[in-house]
């Protein structure tokens, strides 16, 4: 049965809420507060037309980023070795959604050398603890047991995106401790945070998103980060100021298919949520945030040295992901050893088959859009 509610609450109403589920209160400051006030608002709105369903699920959302701060905040103070903890030559996967940027960054973790954010660590922050004991933490458990449940009652969507406590996740889960993410943006319609978001300053969210990092790889400092979320196109010269040495990989397809694919995602995540942020909607404000992700990234990208940048075309990539993955390898000088190439391609077979096949069926036209718009917008 769905969970619906009659109203999302104010900020204030939801920041409490987190605060008891928690037991903490420390924040770490307001840095968040701005952002997530103004999204509050923009969920409550008419304009969002949110159903019962949809309320519960947003308001979830941002508790879900208010209850991340928290516990990031308790664990820093618990754990103040985190500040010396060096990331070197992370590597970022960059793209617009649905370009292979999620097959491409789970061939990359996969080597042991490497170290990726699962997802129960991005909702709960903390040393990452030995694997062996995973199963028994509860919320792990919990997650898991919802992430079955989900598969059987929307197998739609998790053959778009399969996902699982387990399996490496985008890191925008992070970003969002600091109010700042565009995945709010692709759940819901919320003109007034995204003219917002557009205009600020990432660098506080990525300074944030470190801290987080050095925190979740304690116990792993000589593994190499690879990192993956298509909120960093925004963001370049934020990323780049934090992490200087950052090796970026950008993926590229044609932007007919990365738009469809990505507003048919959006639908099927929010399917009965709204009856605002459906069809025409969808595709109008997707394909905005997108082209406007993709120039900010393609303006802000020549100030750096072209070393730390790879391309990777998605026609060549779905053709030999192995020999894709190889080549960012060697063009970044990282070690193609026996055991990477070994993991890169079990993780490979693993993918053509069962529940992380890849199954995606969308149309443009669903969205009221024509590939002459989306053209002209890129």
């Amino acid at each position: 049965m769905a969970r619906v509610r009659d109203d999302v609450g104010s900020y204030d109403d939801i920041a409490a809420a987190a605060v008891r589920t928690t037991g903490l209160d420390d924040f770490g400051g307001a840095a968040h507060e701005e952002g997530l006030r103004i999204l509050v608002d923009d969920l409550a709105s008419p304009e969002a037309g949110l159903t019962g369903e949809g309320r519960y699920f947003q308001r979830a959302q941002v508790k879900s980023a208010l209850v991340g701060r928290l516990l990031t905040q308790a664990r820093l103070t618990e754990h103040p070795s985190y500040a010396g903890v060096p990331i070197e030559r992370p590597v970022f996967v960059v793209g617009l959604p649905r370009t292979g940027t999620t097959a491409l960054h789970r061939l990359l973790v996969a080597d042991p050398a490497h170290q990726g954010l699962e997802l129960w660590l991005t909702e709960l922050p903390q040393p990452r603890p030995p694997r062996e004991t995973w199963s028994d933490d509860p919320v792990f458990a919990a997650m898991q047991a919802a992430f079955a449940e989900h598969h059987v009652s929307h197998p739609e969507f998790m053959g778009i995106h399969y996902m699982d406590a387990v399996s490496v996740e985008e890191c925008w889960r992070l970003l969002r401790q600091t109010g700042k993410s565009i995945s709010f943006e692709s759940l819901a319609h919320v003109p007034r945070y995204s003219a917002w978001l557009a205009a600020q300053d990432w660098t506080d969210a990525y300074e944030r998103h470190r801290a987080n990092l050095q925190l979740i790889g304690v116990n792993d400092p000589d593994k190499r980060w690879v990192l993956k979320n298509p909120s960093h196109l925004v963001a370049l010269d934020a990323l780049m100021a934090v992490y200087p040495d950052a090796l970026v990989v950008c993926t590229h397809r044609d932007p007919v298919a990365s738009v469809a694919s990505a507003c048919s995602l959006s639908a099927e995540a929010t399917a009965g949520h709204s009856t605002t942020f459906v069809g025409e909607t969808i595709g109008r404000t997707q394909l905005a945030m997108l082209s406007r992700s993709w120039r900010a990234f393609a303006d802000a990208r020549p100030a750096y040295d072209p070393s730390q940048f790879v391309d990777v075309d998605y026609a060549a990539f779905v053709a030999d992901p192995v020999g894709t993955t190889r080549g960012i390898y060697e063009a970044f000088g990282l070690g193609w050893t026996p055991e990477a190439a070994a993991a890169v391609e079990a993780i490979d077979r693993e993918s053509r088959r069962g529940a992380r096949r890849p199954a995606h069926t969308y149309s443009l036209e669903d969205y009221g859009l024509t590939e002459a718009e989306v053209r002209a917008a890129f």
